[in-house]
């Protein structure tokens, strides 16, 4: 799972999720992409299980790319623990996705296999999502 292999700080604050993505909102890399429809923190476990479904789809052929990346933070206090006494303990990783963003890329694949498969991965997420596809500019 994706997961920082060093942090310079263990414990970051909550910070804001609204507004939309002004980077990362454009297919870089392949020809279809699925897009965030709404604000949310995505687990490591989540991207995990979203890359599994697509790859499982696509046999192993074409290329995936994730462009979301869980560096943030998460703490949670042990259950029965009373209030005070402190920030709890780092407990997992959450990526910060704003409306807009473009969360994993497909390439080398068609249209409608992308599409499956991106669906299959649109439905492991706790988010509403978009299938978008990248059209050749043409030059004239």
């Amino acid at each position: 799972m994706l997961s920082p292999k060093r942090v310079r700080y263990r414990k970051k604050q909550r910070g804001t999720r609204d507004g939309v993505a002004h980077r990362g909102n454009s297919i870089s890399y392949g020809e279809f992409g699925l897009v965030a429809m709404e604000p949310r923190w995505i687990t490591n476990r989540q991207i995990e299980a979203a890359r599994v479904a697509m790859t499982r789809h696509i046999k192993r052929g074409g290329k995936v790319w994730i462009r979301i990346y869980p560096d943030m933070p998460y703490t949670s206090k042990p259950i029965g623990t009373r209030q005070g006494n402190g920030k709890g303990a780092p407990s997992g990783w959450v990526a910060v996705v704003k409306k807009g963003a473009v969360m994993f890329e497909m390439g080398e694949v068609d249209e409608e296999l992308a599409r499956e498969a991106l669906t299959l991965a649109a439905s492991k997420l706790p988010i509403r999502t978009k299938f978008v596809a990248k059209r050749e500019v043409v030059e004239q």
